[in-house]
């Protein structure tokens, strides 16, 4: 088993900056592909970035694209995302989570594991 804590959300102005952070126990998260998801109030949870297990290949939403980057450091057995120039539309719970199957995965059911969510608002 996995265990996934997400946090450094919260409220920013648009046009601003957050650093999300995924820390992982219980296992080596070298072993899993990670992933982050969002979801906006009536909306779908949706893929937001995915990185490999060496940290080496990235992949990103097309809305995030050059905005957000993903990254991971393995001996902390934490991952993170950088969010930058953020908008009004980026308001969402943020999910990580992580997938024991090679690959840049956007499809939700690969994924075992999941944090719990943090909330990131943008509003001025």
């Amino acid at each position: 088993q996995v265990q996934l804590v997400e946090s450094g959300g919260g409220l920013v102005q648009p046009g601003g900056s957050l650093r999300l952070s995924c820390a992982a126990s219980g296992r080596t998260l070298s072993n899993y592909g990670m992933g982050w998801f969002r979801q906006a109030p009536g909306k779908e949870r949706e893929f937001v970035a995915a990185v490999s297990r060496s940290g080496v290949n990235t992949f990103y939403a097309d809305s995030v694209k050059g905005r957000f980057t993903i990254s991971r450091d393995n001996a902390k057995n934490t991952g993170y995302l950088q969010m930058n120039s953020l908008k009004p539309e980026d308001t969402a719970i943020y999910y990580c989570a992580a997938t024991p199957r090679y690959g840049l995965i956007r499809y939700q059911p690969a994924y075992d594991y999941w944090g719990q969510g943090t909330q990131v608002t943008v509003s001025s």
